[in-house]
């Protein structure tokens, strides 16, 4: 059972870690060249998107099958740091969403209708370049939880 939590722990961490990925190598790259309107109509219809049960199955099913696998490993020696570390890196990237992206996500959406905003400009200003500089922090983070797990899987 152990082994096959770790291994779950090990996917759900891996499928986050690549979403975050795809959005800095990609998503954001290709909306950096639409104009002000649709970046934020784009971004806001994502943000609604993205709040469905896959994404809460990887989001928070690898925290938490990291935890369970850390309870099932904690006097196995070379594997129990792995798995801590990762829990660890899974804390951060959490605290990163909740603290930083989340926020800057509600923001641009009482913005409002894409549409109808005053100074489009000036929300994706606000918007924009803090949000891709902590996606890339966090997509560190879910990738170091990742490797801290595929080394433990290898253990």
């Amino acid at each position: 059972m152990s082994a096959l939590t770790l291994l779950l722990a090990t996917i759900t961490t891996g499928l986050v870690a690549g979403l975050f990925y795809a959005y800095s190598c990609s998503v954001m790259l290709a909306l950096r060249r639409v104009d002000d309107r649709t970046f934020i109509e784009v971004m806001q219809r994502i943000n609604t998107a993205i709040q469905n049960g896959w994404f809460a199955l990887g989001f928070v099913g690898g925290p938490l099958l990291t935890a369970i696998t850390l309870v099932m490993h904690f006097d196995d020696g070379p594997v129990m740091p792995l798995v801590l570390a990762g829990l660890v890196f899974h804390m951060l990237t959490l605290m990163i969403t909740f603290a930083v992206n989340i926020p800057l996500n509600n923001r641009l959406d009482a913005a409002g209708d894409a549409a109808q905003v005053a100074d489009p400009a000036s929300v994706r200003r606000g918007f924009e370049t803090p949000w891709v500089r902590w996606n890339l922090v966090r997509t560190l983070t879910s990738t170091a939880a990742f490797g801290c797990l595929c080394w433990a899987l290898a253990l």
